[in-house]
């Protein structure tokens, strides 16, 4: 299955909660979950809402996190392998595997409005990682790489709007933001607390022990 191409307010309107994937948008009145508050389709508002299974609990909480890191299911399931293999509890390795996204962290330091258009930036080759451009949106940052922005003055100056539109969003204790040459270094990895939304991640790790 390919990338999601159709308009993302319909994702949060099937989730039932704001995942904030059109960026400033989802602040304002505009936000179609505010205005239509139940899911899409022709009879998404008339439509009675069932109570979950616990398998439906559990595949809700994994398309949820899904969609906020932009991952397709394979990938996802990648993620969830890796981080069955490595020491730690699974779900919170899974969930810093996903935050140690250079698309995500881009996106964290205010350089992009949303994590898509932070993904196009990284595959523009408009982002430098300890020096070297790297156009992987999946590339993982590790403690003490140096993200910096390496583009055009005309792109720089789209960042620095984004960034107005963005100052309202604090960049997370794991990243070091220098705001004078559009550069963060990463001081630790991680950790689920740096993580803006509720995830459930164990209901994640039942999900795929089954």
């Amino acid at each position: 299955m390919g990338r999601y191409i159709d308009a993302v307010c319909r994702l949060c309107r099937r989730q039932g909660e704001k995942l904030f994937l059109k960026g400033t948008k989802c602040d304002t009145e505009k936000c179609p979950i505010t205005k239509r508050a139940y899911p899409p389709g022709q009879h998404g508002q008339g439509r009675r809402q069932k109570k979950l299974s616990n398998y439906g609990i559990q595949l809700k909480e994994k398309q949820k996190v899904r969609r906020i890191y932009g991952v397709l299911e394979k990938q996802f399931r990648k993620y969830f392998k890796i981080a069955s293999k490595r020491k730690g509890v699974t779900g919170k390795v899974l969930l810093q595997l996903l935050e140690r996204r250079l698309d995500n962290a881009v996106f964290r330091m205010g350089l992009a409005i949303s994590r898509s258009q932070a993904r196009q930036l990284v595959r523009h080759n408009q982002i430098s990682v300890n020096s070297r451009r790297v156009n992987i949106p999946s590339f993982l940052v590790d403690k003490d790489d140096v993200i910096q922005v390496k583009t055009k003055e005309k792109a720089l100056n789209k960042i620095k709007d984004n960034l107005e539109l963005s100052k309202g969003r604090t960049v997370p204790s794991w990243l070091e933001f220098n705001k004078a040459d559009f550069s963060a270094k990463v001081l630790r990895l991680p950790e689920k607390d740096d993580i803006q939304f509720p995830i459930q991640e164990q209901l994640i790790v039942e999900l795929y022990s089954k």
